[in-house]
């Protein structure tokens, strides 16, 4: 099995995009109901956050990965 990098960023979307697919579940069987605008905030808001994730996860793995300047001896 090929492994690749966590992206977490992928992973807070995928969370508030399966948020709204249980809100509309749950209004489309009868368990409650929901107006149609209240997903909207639910999506906007977690793809915002996953890419500040994102971009905090990216802005992280490039410091790490910067080469290090060589120590000078005095």
């Amino acid at each position: 099995m090929l492994r690749h990098e966590f992206q977490p960023g992928k992973l807070v979307a995928g969370f508030f995009l399966t948020l709204a697919g249980v809100i509309y579940a749950g209004d489309a069987g009868g368990a409650w109901e929901t107006p149609w605008f209240v997903v909207i905030p639910v999506v906007t808001g977690g793809l915002c956050l996953a890419g500040a994730v994102a971009l905090l996860t990216h802005g992280l793995r490039r410091r790490r990965a910067e080469p290090k300047p060589p120590a000078m001896n005095a």
